[in-house]
C-alpha cells in the first residue's frame, strides 16, 4: 500500500519558536525534501508574508523530480466570494498545480472565531474548494480541529467534511489540531468517517499529548492514504507529528511503500540537514536518526550486541542511515572498550590491561570525569596500555598567571616546559585567558617538533561545574572538542583546579591529534 508523504516544514515547521528559515533556506530544504522523494511538500501560505511569495516565485526554477510544492491558504472570508478573495487569489498566483486550503469543522470556532453561522461556513468551505478547482487546480482540504470538533457535534464535522468533497477536493484531511486526542479515539473517528466518504482522508497531527506518531499511525492503519508532517517534529507549541519517525514506521514496521527505492536509507542525513539548516542543534535521542537512537553504554547490553547485534536492536540502523555507537562509562565492561579499541583501530590491551583501562575510568568518573562525550580521552587511555606505545611529550611543569595591568588591561600568560624525547623544551606565550594561553604554549614548544599541530585547532570548550554547593572549591569538568579539517574529536578533564582540568583535556586532545598526523 502506498500511502502519501505530506510535508509541512516549510510553513507549520516554521511556527516553532526559535525557527526563522529566510527564502535560501527554504529552497535547500525543498531540494533535500525533493531528493528523498516526498510526495508533497508545502512551500508557505503566499498571501502572508512577502518571504514565502518569493519562494513561490523562486522555486518554479527547480527542477523536481518526486515531489509536488502546494500552497497554503484558507477558505474566503465569511459573506464573501472566492473569486474576489485576496487569499484565494494569492493562491493562483502561487501558480502550484495543487492548493491546500483549510477550514473551520468545530462548531466552537465557526461561533466565536469566525462568529458566523454553521450554513455559512460550510458554503465558504465548498464554494472556496469548487472555485479552485475550476481554475485548474487540485484542492487538498485541511479540516482544522476536527477531532475536537467532532467531539462537540459529530454530524457537523461530518458535514464540512462532505461539504469539501462536494466542491472537488481531492483529499480531505483530518487534523488534531490541538494535539489532544487519544490513538484510541483517533482510530474510532477515522474508520466511522471513512465509512461516510469515498474521498481519500488524510491524517494532519499536532504533538501536545506526545501522541502525534502514534496518532498518525493509528488514523493510516484504519485507512488514511495520507500523512502530514513535518521533519524532526518541529512546529508550534510541543511540534507536529514527526515525519522522519513516521515514514520509518510504515516502511519497516508496517510494511507501507512511502519513499522511492532505497530512500530510506537517507533519513538520518535529511534529519541533520534541516536541523543545521534550522540553525538548531540534532536531537541526539530521536528515534531512528538520532545520534543515541543505537547507542550502547550498559555493560551488559554491549557485551550482548557483541555476540549478536539483533540482541539489543529493533533494527539494522543502516537501513535509515543510522550507525550502532558503543559509549564508555562508569557502567560499562570490558566489552565496551573492547569495542572502542576496534573502532579506534588499536590492539586491545594484553592481559589483564583492558580491565585496568576499565577500573581507571570507573575511578576517574567517581571523581568527576565523564568520558561519553570524550572518545578521545578513551582511546588515550587504551593506546597507553600498548607496551611499545611512547607518547610523543611529556610534561614536567607549566605555570599560569592572569593579571592587570595599567595601559596594557587584563591578559593572561603561560610558560610550559615538556620533554620530547631526550630534549626538554621551555615556552612562553601570551592568551586572552589562562586556557587560551596554556593552549599556545603548547603549540608554540611542540609545533618546531610536530607541524602537523598547526592543522587542528580547539573548536569549543565546554566547562560544567559538578558539585556548586562547594562554592569555588567546586569540582569543575572541562570538555574540549578539537578538529582538523577533516576528524574532530573529544577529550575530557576533572579538577577542583580548572585550569588543572582545562590542561588534562587539552593535553590529551594535543597527544591524540598528533596520532591522527
Amino acid at each position: 500500500m502506498k500511502i502519501e508523504i505530506y510535508d509541512t516544514t516549510l510553513r507549520d515547521g516554521t511556527q516553532r519558536e526559535g525557527i526563522s528559515l529566510s527564502c535560501d533556506d527554504k529552497l535547500a530544504i525543498a531540494r533535500k525534501l525533493d531528493e528523498i522523494g516526498v510526495d508533497f511538500f508545502e512551500g508557505g501560505w503566499p498571501g502572508s508574508n512577502p518571504k514565502d511569495a518569493e519562494f513561490f516565485r523562486r522555486v518554479r526554477q527547480i527542477p523536481l523530480r518526486h515531489s509536488v510544492i502546494t500552497a497554503f491558504g484558507s477558505t474566503c472570508r465569511v459573506g464573501g466570494e472566492p473569486s474576489t478573495d485576496s487569499n484565494i487569489r494569492a493562491l493562483l498566483d502561487a501558480e502550484t498545480s495543487v492548493c491546500t486550503v483549510v477550514g473551520k469543522t468545530s462548531l466552537m470556532h465557526v461561533s466565536d472565531v469566525l462568529q458566523t453561522t454553521p450554513e455559512e461556513n460550510l458554503r465558504i468551505i465548498q464554494e472556496s474548494v469548487a472555485f479552485l478547482v475550476s481554475s485548474g487546480r487540485r484542492v487538498i482540504y485541511d479540516a482544522e480541529h476536527f477531532f475536537d470538533g467532532y467531539s462537540l457535534d459529530a454530524d457537523y464535522a461530518l458535514a464540512t467534511v462532505q461539504a469539501a468533497s462536494a466542491g472537488g477536493a481531492e483529499t480531505v484531511v483530518l487534523c488534531d489540531t490541538n494535539g489532544g486526542t487519544m490513538p484510541w479515539d483517533i482510530a474510532s473517528v477515522v474508520r466511522l468517517v471513512k465509512s461516510k466518504t469515498s474521498t481519500p482522508l488524510g491524517i494532519h497531527t499536532h504533538n501536545d499529548a506526545e501522541c502525534a506518531v502514534a496518532n498518525s499511525l493509528a488514523a493510516i492503519t484504519e485507512g488514511c492514504a495520507q500523512v502530514q508532517g513535518t521533519i524532526n517534529g518541529y512546529g508550534e507549541r510541543c511540534g507536529n507529528a514527526n515525519l522522519v519517525s513516521i515514514v520509518a514506521n510504515l516502511e519497516l514496521k508496517l510494511g507501507m511503500h512511502c519513499l522511492p527505492e532505497g530512500n530510506l536509507q537517507k533519513l538520518t542525513e535529511l534529519s541533520h540537514f534541516v536541523a543545521e539548516v534550522a540553525n538548531l542543534s540534532p536531537d541526539e535521542h530521536l528515534a531512528y536518526v538520532g545520534k543515541s537512537a543505537f547507542a550502547h553504554k550498559g555493560g551488559i547490553h554491549v557485551a550482548a550486541i557483541r555476540r549478536n547485534e539483533k540482541s539489543y536492536q529493533h533494527i539494522d540502523p543502516a537501513l535509515v542511515g543510522n550507525h550502532l555507537r558503543v559509549v564508555v562509562s562508569e557502567l560499562s565492561g570490558r566489552g565496551n572498550l573492547l569495542s572502542k579499541a576496534e573502532e579506534y583501530g588499536l590492539d586491545a590491551p594484553a592481559g589483564s590491561g583492558v580491565s585496568e583501562v576499565l577500573n581507571t575510568i570507573k575511578t576517574l568518573e567517581a571523581k568527576g570525569f565523564s568520558f561519553e562525550a570524550a572518545e578521545a580521552s578513551v582511546a588515550m587511555l587504551l593506546k597507553r596500555q600498548q607496551p611499545e606505545y611512547r607518547a610523543p611529550f611529556e610534561l614536567i611543569d607549566f605555570a599560569v598567571n592572569v593579571e592587570h595591568r595599567q595601559g596594557r588591561g587584563l591578559f593572561a600568560e603561560a610558560s610550559i616546559k615538556v620533554r620530547v624525547g631526550k630534549e626538554i623544551l621551555h615556552t612562553v606565550a601570551d592568551g586572552s585567558g589562562p586556557v587560551n594561553a596554556l593552549d599556545a604554549a603548547i603549540r608554540k614548544a611542540l609545533s618546531p617538533v610536530y607541524p602537523s599541530l598547526n592543522d587542528f585547532h580547539l573548536a569549543d570548550y565546554k566547562v560544567r561545574i559538578l558539585d556548586g554547593e562547594n562554592g569555588t572549591a567546586a569540582v569543575t569538568r572541562v570538555l574540549i572538542d578539537t578538529q582538523n579539517g577533516v576528524k574532530r574529536w573529544s577529550t575530557v578533564g576533572a579538577s577542583a583546579n580548572i585550569i588543572e582540568a582545562s590542561w588534562q583535556a587539552l593535553a590529551d586532545s594535543v597527544e591524540y591529534g598528533l596520532l591522527l598526523a
